[in-house]
Formats: structure tokens, sequence, C-alpha cells
């Protein structure tokens, strides 16, 4: 974990002891004018309010810190200045250059409550190598958003007795209410990263949640005025890809394609509180690629969002359906990887015809209004405008062209009203998709979606107990086609023979849903513990604009955990969790039933490991036949645990990996291993190499299903499965604003299938009364056409036949990215990015022919330039 977030995590479970909260009174002068140069030789510095007296707040709370921190705060009309003086021996400082907001080594920082509503906060942090790192925390802590890039500027220096920051942060770049006296909340800070250590001006306590609330005051600041931010940012981009010549392929029979776009970004402040982020025509070809995989499930994946435009502001539009961060967290009524997704429909071709489909769907324009106003009102709003999309079709007559995906609109709403002094909040979110479809082949898609929720927290007893619920519906409407897809989808399969709870109608026209979350719990002390309710109606969908893989489900969590924040034993701190879950469908059937116990430690030494043990009970699983019967499953216990070096030492190395069996003997077990290295050269450069692997067997992987006698067979077959993958990373910080970063990732997976056998009682109690094996009498291969025959009566005559599903899955991604900020907002991007990728029905994992077959494949090179300018304040 990099230390910004370990600093910030560390810094959203304080609080103060029962003391008066400081005051720090800020000054200022006539003609104020500061060089920020990290050398504090203004005059203005020299009869500045100091203040010093900061206090250990990690690894011992409570008293005096290694080396003492003081700092300064000047004002005038459109700025605020602050010093910090870090004291220290000089030859053992860390400075690691990093790029901006990967920050690492020895930090300082300051946070601002301009709002004071004791909820908000706009941190300012920087390395004492001069990298600079943001962040706005909202909710009191409980959520952080890194991503937020103000303008503003920081210089470094080392001196005989430590180093020294100077900041300068413009007025446009906070936001606060009108006023002949400022009153904000302020909190400044100090990481001492070879002891990592924390200390603050203002004294926390960790047992006690809330950050924004604990601050002290800072006081002092007359006759500012808010300034709205304007800030417009033009870019061009330049791209040429390179491929394996394809002469047959119209699209490819060249080998290239060029192209050159141009856009614009731009962040305008509406009000003294609101801020309107917008984007026409949106690149983001500098954004790395999301990992390989193989997904065998009927569960989508979740993806990180990586696109700038859609990361900044996420939390005031988030609406999550469940509390905490767990495996759960995913789930959320906005989901931003909907917007400019891959199209929806592939068309069919012709013999002799070739389709060139976008890999995503352009965006035409987006806007984005987030802020807070002084009576306590959050608000976030979303309107975006995706382009219609059209496949050209080429290799008979003069071509044609199809629909893929139509023009769409997305829209967010989301606003929260705080009340008892930040301890209670109300909110509310809308969201709808509104699609243009004009294509038959697209009505299969929703004409239009819309959701809706209201939350609700109240927090109590110094923020120590708190309720947190909600309760959301979902409505989404299009032709009986796109209904009945919904319907069956297999989040909630209608079709079930066994599903004697709902009804398939293939008529209908519209499906609507609803669902729910109740938490209550203590998140304050040593002892912290929640109960935690969820519930998902089988109508709800909300995946056009959000992403939840499963619904048709009602589950309880128990959760709870104690912490040791001081040190003892051989260890620096340690936690340890226990977690236990069941859950029902709306049909009252119990699908799952486990718990888990976790615990992290870290070692004086600077060490950490940590250690997990799950047991799931008897499994019903819905999806697994894709519209079958439920099909039971015994349940599993699993292990996993870990160990890693110092962080501090130039080479690291860490190990994790675990182990997951099946209750039922050989039914299905999991095994995975991997090995974490990184290396720093020097400060400058940082080297990290991380291989996995894993095996894993399963007796029952769905393969195919298909009529046979007036009934389905669900065929299933036992897959052994072999996954080989390795991120490797490499970060060369030249300065903090000019940096080289490489990411590639090399990835093989394979799937040998045998032992074919189709389901006989799904919920039987042995897992051999669930099916039936194929006899040699009744199954031969075909290996011309890669097919299996089925002669399911033995009578001679094939009944049926399914694909040869084995699989031998190869792809190297990697992503070159240089970046210069040559002045602030205004950014240069070098891309390289290549791929290579093959794919074989061959089932069989053998490493060196794997590697081998991977580099004999042509690759497919993007070389692009972006350039932006920022124009404004």
């Amino acid at each position: 974990m990099k230390i910004a977030y370990t600093l910030i995590f560390l810094l959203c479970g304080g609080i103060l002891f029962a003391q008066e909260k400081r005051n720090y009174t800020a000054t200022t002068a006539e003609n104020l004018n500061i060089n920020i140069n990290g050398i504090f030789d203004e005059p203005e510095w020299q009869t500045a309010n100091w203040e010093n007296n900061f206090i250990q707040h990690e690894p011992i709370e409570g008293i005096a810190p290694s080396y003492q921190t003081e700092f300064a705060l000047l004002y005038d009309a459109n700025n605020i200045y602050v010093a910090i003086r870090a004291f220290d021996d000089p030859d053992s400082i860390s400075m690691r250059m990093t790029r901006r907001d990967d920050i690492d080594g020895d930090l300082v920082g300051v946070f601002f409550d301009s709002y004071f509503d004791k909820r908000t906060s706009f941190g300012f942090i920087v390395s004492a190598a001069g990298v600079r790192s943001d962040v706005v925390n909202t909710n009191d802590g409980n959520n952080e958003d890194d991503t937020w890039d103000p303008i503003w500027w920081a210089k470094t220096s080392k001196t005989k007795t430590g180093w020294n920051a100077e900041i300068r942060i413009p007025l446009t770049q906070l936001r606060f209410e009108e006023g002949d006296e400022q009153h904000w909340g302020f909190q400044a800070l100090r990481f001492i990263f070879r002891k990592d250590e924390l200390s603050s001006w203002q004294p926390m306590k960790r047992e006690q949640s809330g950050f924004a609330s604990q601050f002290g005051s800072l006081s002092g600041i007359k006759n500012i005025q808010p300034q709205n931010s304007m800030n417009l940012t033009p870019y061009v981009v330049a791209r040429t890809e390179r491929f394996e010549k394809e002469p047959e392929n119209p699209f490819r029979s060249s080998g290239k394609a060029n192209n050159i776009n141009a856009g614009l970004d731009a962040k305008i402040g509406l009000t003294n509180y609101l801020t309107m982020d917008l984007t026409i025509n949106p690149d983001f070809g500098q954004v790395e690629a999301d990992p390989s995989e193989v997904n065998l499930s009927t569960y989508e994946t979740f993806f990180e969002e990586k696109r700038p435009f859609f990361i900044e502001g996420k939390n005031i539009l988030s609406y999550g359906l469940s509390f905490g961060d767990g495996d759960l967290a995913a789930n959320n009524l906005f989901y931003s990887r909907r917007i400019g997704r891959r199209p929806h429909y592939s068309p069919d071709l012709n013999d002799g015809e070739y389709v060139d489909i976008p890999s995503f769907t352009n965006i035409i324009g987006a806007a984005k209004v987030t802020g807070k106003t002084k009576d306590g009102w959050s608000v976030g709003v979303l309107e975006s405008v995706t382009n219609e999309e059209n496949a050209e079709i080429k290799g008979i007559g003069n071509g044609r062209t199809q629909s893929v995906e139509p023009l769409t609109n997305y829209f967010v709403s989301r606003v929260q009203k705080d009340f008892n002094e930040g301890n209670t909040y109300i909110g509310g979110i809308i969201t709808s998709v509104n699609r243009s479809i004009n294509d038959e082949n697209l009505e299969f898609l929703h004409k239009s979606a819309y959701t809706g929720g209201i939350d609700f927290v109240h927090k109590w007893n110094d923020k120590t107990w708190f309720v947190d619920a909600g309760i959301y519906g979902s409505q989404v409407n299009g032709t009986e086609e796109a209904i009945l897809n919904t319907q069956t989808a297999y989040s909630r399969t209608y079709q079930r023979p066994d599903a004697d709870y709902v009804t398939l109608d293939s008529t209908r026209t519209s499906l609507s849903g609803y669902g729910g979350k109740f938490t209550i719990g203590k998140e304050s002390g040593r002892l912290k513990f929640a109960a935690i309710f969820n519930w998902k109606s089988p109508g709800l969908e909300i995946n056009d604009i959000g992403f939840s893989p499963e619904v048709d489900e009602a589950m309880q969590i128990f959760w709870a955990g104690y912490r040791w924040y001081e040190p003892f034993s051989i260890f620096r701190n340690a936690n340890v969790n226990f977690n236990q879950w069941t859950a029902y469908d709306f049909g009252g059937n119990l699908t799952v039933a486990g718990g888990n116990i976790n615990g992290h430690a870290q070692f004086k030494n600077f060490w950490r490991t940590f250690g997990s043990f799950n047991m799931n009970g008897e499994n019903l699983s819905h999806s697994a036949l894709r519209g079958g019967p439920s099909l039971k499953t015994r349940g599993n216990r699993s292990f996993y645990t870990g160990i890693f070096s110092n962080n501090q030492k130039k080479l690291t190395v860490g190990i994790d990996g675990g182990m997951s069996t099946s209750f039922e003997k050989d039914f299905k077990n999991r095994k995975s291993f991997e090995i974490e290295v990184g290396y720093r050269p020097f400060q400058a450069m940082q080297i990290e190499i991380s291989p996995e692997y894993s095996v894993s067997n399963d007796k029952l992987q769905y393969v195919e299903q298909v009529d046979y006698a007036g009934d389905k067979r669900y065929i299933m077959g036992t897959i052994h499965r072999k996954t080989l993958n390795m991120s490797i990373r490499l970060n060369y910080n030249i300065t903090p604003d000019l940096t080289i970063q490489y990411w590639g990732q090399p990835f093989i997976a394979t799937g040998d299938y045998s032992d074919y056998k189709y389901i006989t009682d799904s919920r039987s109690d042995d897992l051999y009364d669930r099916f039936d094996l194929y006899t040699n009498e009744q199954i031969s291969y075909n290996p011309e056409d890669e097919i299996y025959l089925i002669d399911d009566n033995q009578d001679g005559i094939n009944d049926y036949s399914f694909d040869k599903p084995d699989f031998n899955v190869k792809e190297f991604l990697s992503n070159l990215v240089l970046r210069w900020e040559y002045r602030p907002g205004s950014i240069v991007y070098l891309v390289w990015s290549q791929n290579r990728n093959s794919y074989t029905n061959i089932g069989k994992f053998n490493f060196n022919n794997d590697i081998g077959d991977l580099f004999d494949e042509q690759p497919n090179n993007i070389f692009l330039v972006k350039f932006s300018y920022r124009i404004g304040r």
C-alpha cells in the first residue's frame, strides 16, 4: 500500500482527546509576495505565527514525535500560503521521487474544512522530494477521492536541520462562504517514512471514528472573497496503429491506421460551492488497459474506473447497495464504466464478409456538477451522451453498415442533506438511461431504464454508534424481446423450472424491482461490529448504468473486529475480524451460508503479515445451469496467507497464496501462489514484478445445453484450469512533473475438459446422484470438426453434439507512458501500447511452448501523442 493511502487511512480513524481543540490564527501583510521555492526568505515568514507541538498519532498515540514539526500560514486576496519546517537528521530523510498522487517517502500536509461542516475536507500533501498529492475526504473521512487534481504549487528544500515545504493554494481551489472572517476546520500532519510514524498538530485518538469533525480550527482570515475557478483545457491527439497485414481483409490489408482528434475539458465554478466539469469528445488513450482474464462464471467482472473525468468526484455520485468495503462494495446504482462501453451488438456476417466494429462507444460530451452548499446540501449531477455507433462491413458488393450501439443519454443526480452538525444526513439518487433505438437488431436493449433511491445515516454518542439505511427501486422498458432477455438473464433466471415464486411473461414490455439496506453498528473503540441486512428483489435491474451481478437475494451479515493500535510483544499493531453471513432467495431457499476469520499484523521490524480462513456451507446456485434448475454444492473451506517485507528497503519481497477445497471429495479445489518483488535502485526509479500461478479443478463446469427427447440436457464437464500471469511495472520519475511509466502483463490461461456428464437431479444430497457420466458408447469425438457427438440412447444414431470447450488463451498487454506536466494543468503524453494475443482450443499448459507461441504472434502497436493546454485560473 502506498504511503499516501496509508496516511489517509490512519487519519480517517482519528478523533481528539477529550480536551479543548486548538486554534491557529492566520496572518497577512500588505503587498504580500511569496516566492514558492522551499526557502522561507521573505520577511513575512519571519513575523508569521509559527506553531509546533505536534503529537504522535502512530505508532504510540499521544506522546512526543521523534522529531518536531512547525508551520505558519499566510494569506492574501487570492492565495493561502503554508510554510512547514520538518526537523530531522538531514542524512536520514527519505526523498523518493514518484508521480503525482503516487506519493512515497517523508511527507507533510495540511487539510482544510472550508465548508466548516465537520464532514468534508480538502487535503494538500507534499513529499520531501517535492511530489504533490491531494485528496477530498467526505462523509467525515469514510469516503476519499484521491483523484481530485486542483491547481496548486509546492516546493521543498533540504536544510541543516531537516527539510522545508512551501505551498501556495489559490482560493479558486477551495469552497467557502462569503463573510468578514472565515472560520474553518484545520489539521496539519507529518509522516516520517523510515519510522512509519505519523504525527499531527491537532491530537487524535484512533479508537474513535471521524476525521473532519475532529479538526482543530483556523481563524484570522478576513475580507477574502470566494473565487470561482474557470479553466478550459483544449487538447489534440494524434494516433497511429500498426498491425499484421491481412490481404483478404479490407480493413487490415494495409497493416496500419492513422487518425487525429481534438476535444475540450473544462472546469467552471458555477457558484461559491458548485463546480461544473465538462468534456467534449474526450480521449482516454493514455489510460492503462484492464488486466487480462478468462471468466467462465455467470457473474460479470467488475473493472475499476480509470478515466480521469469519471474518477474525480465519484464519491458524491455513489450509492452503494451494501455497507463496507468487502466483496459487495462494487454493487452500486452508478457504475461509470457503462458510459462509453464496447458496443452491445455484433452483426452476423455472410461468407466472405469482414467487419470493423468500434472498440468503444464515443462519448459526444459529458457534464458533471458537484459541490456542497452552505446549507449542507451535497449535490452531484452527471449528464452524458454517447454516439450511435456503426460497424462497417465489406467483402460482398459495395459493402454496408450496421448499427451496433444506439445514441444514448445517461443521467445521474445525487443529493445529500446534513443535519445535527454532520451526525445525521438523508440523501437521494435518480438515474436514467434513454436509448434512441432505430434498428430492429438493437431492440434487445432497453429503450429506457430508471433507478431511484433514498438513504439515511445517523451517528450518536460521539459517532460511536451508527445506523445506515436505504431503499431503492428500478424500472426498465423496452420491447417484448428486451424484457424477456431481462427476465431470463443469469442474474435472475425466471425460466428456471424450480422457480415457483416468479413468473416468466414473454409479453411484458417493462419490469420493476426493489431493494434495500440496513446496518446498525459500533465504529469507535477497539471493538467494532455491525449487523448488516441487504435485499434485492428478482425484478431489480440496474445494470444499464449500475452494477449488480446478482439479484433475487436477501442477505444477512454480521461483522466484528478488534484492533490493537499500539505496539505489544513483537507487533507494532494488529487486528482481527470475524464475519458471518447467510443468504436466501425470495422463494425462501437458503442459497449460501458461511463465515470468515481474518487478521493483519505489522511487526516491529516493519514486516507485515495477514491470514484468512473461510468456511462456506451448502450452496444453491440459480445460474450454474444457465436457466436450468438450481444446482446444489456442498460448500468449501479456504485459507489464504501472506507475508511482506519492510517497504522502506530498496529491495522488497512479498509472498502470498492459499487454497480452497470442497467438502465433497475431489469436487472442486483451487490453489494459488504469488510473489511480489520490488526494487528501487535509486530514489527516482521503482521496479515491481508480481508473478502469480493458480491451478483449479471443478467436476461440474457448465459446457452446453441441448434439446433432447422433449427435454433439456444440461451438459457439464470436469475442468482442469491453469493460469499464469505476471504484472511488470517500471516507474522512472525524472521530476515530479516528468515521469515515465511502463506496465506489462503476460497472461496464459488454459482449460482442459474431461469426464463429460449431464445433470439428472441437480439438488441431490450426493454429488454423484446429481449427474450421469457419458459412457464411451455414448460419446465420440470428431477431430475434423472439433465437436463431440452424443448417441444418448445408444441406438447407433447421434442425437446431438457440442463443440470442444478446451481453451488456451495467451495475451501480452503492455503500456509505456511518458507524462510531462509542463505547466500546471497542461500535459503532454507520449504513449506506446502493444497487444499480442492468441487463442487455440487445446487445453494443455506448456510454459515454454505457450510463451514461444505468444511472441510468435504479430503485435498490434498503437503510438499516441496527446497535447493539452490549460487556459484559466
